[in-house]
């Protein structure tokens, strides 16, 4: 599987590319006027990982390598975009083909122009919500002439689809994003074939400068996205940007300053991880540790088609370790002795966290 996309999407000049390039140590084309970014800007970036960093203490190997998500820094959006203005339909299929949204939504003043000629971030969100719905209506319409011709032939698939499509038509008419936990497995299979950015999972990303606007409206627009079920992490994009190629010690002394526990990257790249439903595996021995991505709640084999296809081809049993019995033990040989190493079959689910390593046979 290639690395998971997270695409940052906000309306122009809110920090989108100052905020890329504070993620993934990548310069982004940055500048204060519209449609800088037209096309992404890409980076795959590190998920930071504690536990990794304590098996390579303990192993010492040759090499260490994390997991990564992929980030797509998208061109802003403008009110229209789903009516093509602002070059919007191309930005609009940038974002339907990342796994996650990153929303950034400007809660500070200085003397970067806005779209608006204010600074409001209750009004972004809603301007660009509003375009995201507006371009998934559409989808869902054409969708819906195809399936009119299928369902008068009493094809039961149609039928299904059919109804599906125009409750989610009746969601995104309110205004309201589509969450596919509410819908059992085989709705979700047709709302995930039908790619629509509405439904993906979204992180808003409150991004903070040296004038922060008031604070009331900062308190009032978080309430809003927790009365909707959604999430947020605070960055402080431009000071993060201009620390980014300091040393770890440094960057640490600049953010306490602020009293910010954990950077940008950290926080966002955590919260993307945990809304893909991703959970970490880990090999780990003198010539590697290496931490894997895999969705939540997949089974033995299918983890071990991730390092290779042979593996899950010939694959006949996975030895396991619990990261907190290999903590608990300081050593595989001592968590052997103590019976923490466990012999799991095609059957067993990975838990994360799990220290394996696959039998198979060729």
């Amino acid at each position: 599987m290639s690395s998971l996309s997270c695409g940052i999407v906000g309306l122009p000049n809110v920090g989108k590319s100052t905020i890329f390039s504070a993620l993934t140590n990548a310069a982004a084309e940055s500048g204060n006027f519209p449609f800088t970014t037209i096309n992404p800007n890409i980076a795959i970036v590190d998920v930071p990982d504690d536990r990794l960093d304590y098996l390579t203490k303990v192993f010492k190997p040759d090499s260490k390598i994390y997991t990564s998500l992929k980030f797509v820094d998208i061109a802003g959006l403008v009110k229209g975009a789903s009516e093509g203005e602002g070059l919007g339909n191309k930005f609009l299929g940038n974002i339907r083909e990342v796994d996650a949204v990153a929303h950034v939504l400007r809660c500070f003043e200085d003397d970067v122009t806005h779209v608006f000629n204010s600074v409001d971030p209750i009004r972004d969100m809603e301007v660009i919500n509003l375009e995201l719905c507006y371009s998934d209506i559409q989808i869902l319409e054409k969708r819906i002439l195809k399936l009119e011709k299928n369902k008068k032939n009493g094809d039961k698939d149609s039928i299904l689809e059919y109804e599906l499509v125009q409750t989610l038509m009746n969601t995104l008419n309110k205004g309201k994003r589509i969450d596919i936990n509410n819908f059992d497995n085989t709705h979700k299979k047709i709302i995930r074939s039908l790619n629509l950015i509405s439904s993906k999972p979204i992180i808003y990303v409150l991004n903070y400068g040296d004038n922060q606007i008031d604070n009331l409206k900062i308190e009032e627009l978080k309430k809003i996205i927790k009365s909707e079920g959604e999430t947020f992490v605070e960055i402080y994009g431009l000071l993060e940007n201009e620390i980014r190629d300091l040393e770890s010690n440094e960057k640490q002394m600049f953010l306490s300053e602020y009293n910010i526990k954990k950077t940008g990257l950290d926080l966002l790249i955590n919260k993307a991880y945990e809304y893909l439903n991703l959970i970490t595996f880990y090999t780990a021995g003198p010539k590697e540790c290496r931490a894997w991505s895999i969705i939540n709640h997949s089974k033995a084999p299918v983890a071990a088609g991730k390092i290779h296809s042979d593996f899950q081809k010939g694959f006949i049993k996975a030895e396991v370790i619990k990261y907190s019995d290999f903590v608990n033990a300081g050593s595989e040989d001592e968590a052997k002795k103590l019976g923490y190493l466990k012999s799991e079959g095609k059957d067993y689910i990975v838990e994360d966290g799990d220290m394996i390593h696959f039998r198979y046979n060729l």
